[in-house]
């Protein structure tokens, strides 16, 4: 089923917002011992998924003109202007901790790599495991944001749904217009780079690094370019 992997995210969420609403505190080492699994699980996902290359060249290319864009069009930061946008406007409003709380949790849970990827996954492959992660990850993020923002978290599961479902559907599609050969290097070297761009939020998750993920996002465009490209070129 296509859409497993985004239903059971949509769940997710729902299910923390829930739990949420009937917690007021959870302790901070709690928190933090949690999340630091829950990275480390992300990051070998990450890896596990960049051995997944059979020309790592064109995943080292797609992370370096991938990133040259990111960084161009500074994706992360106009992304952080919208959210802080979007913040003004609903305090401004006075439309109160629903508002808040369904945007704050859509900026979350919609913009990041796992999204795509993990979308991209489940249409290509039929692989859930990347959404299944992310439902942990948004599921236990729900909690959180609920017992401080508010019950309006919990409607962002509908955002969640529609943006990763559209690209799971859409991602059925490609067989019909792209030869086997070339969608099979695609998946195969679009799986390692979305990988490393999972390593990297796993690693920021546990304040190793603090790498730009989102600059990065470009780099699977990228990949799609040089398979194609390869592909006349052989």
């Amino acid at each position: 089923m296509v859409l497993l992997g985004t239903i059971i995210n949509g769940v997710s969420i729902i299910a923390g917002a829930l739990i949420g609403k009937w917690l007021h505190r959870i302790p901070e080492r709690v928190k933090e011992t949690v999340m630091g699994g829950i990275g480390l699980a992300v990051a070998l996902l990450g890896i596990q998924m960049g051995m997944k290359s059979e020309q790592f060249l064109v995943v080292i290319f797609s992370l370096v003109f991938g990133g040259i864009l990111g960084e161009w069009w500074n994706w992360e930061e106009k992304l952080n202007r919208l959210g802080q946008w979007l913040e003004a406007k609903v305090s401004g409003n006075g439309q109160g901790s629903i508002a808040k709380g369904f945007v704050s949790a859509t900026l979350l849970f919609v913009i990041g790599a796992m999204a795509i990827v993990g979308a991209l996954d489940s249409g290509l492959r039929g692989d859930h495991s990347v959404l299944y992660t992310k439902s942990i990850l948004d599921g236990f993020a729900s909690v959180i944001l609920t017992t401080t923002l508010g019950i309006g978290v919990i409607f962002s599961a509908l955002p969640v749904v529609v943006y990763e479902g559209s690209i799971a559907l859409l991602a059925t599609q490609i067989e019909r217009f792209v030869p086997k050969e070339v969608l099979d290097s695609f998946i195969a070297e679009s799986t390692a780079t979305g990988g490393i761009l999972i390593t990297a939020i796993g690693l920021n998750m546990l304040g190793l690094t603090n790498i730009r993920a989102a600059n990065l996002l470009p780099s699977i465009f990228v990949t799609a370019a040089v398979v194609f490209v390869f592909s006349f070129v052989r």
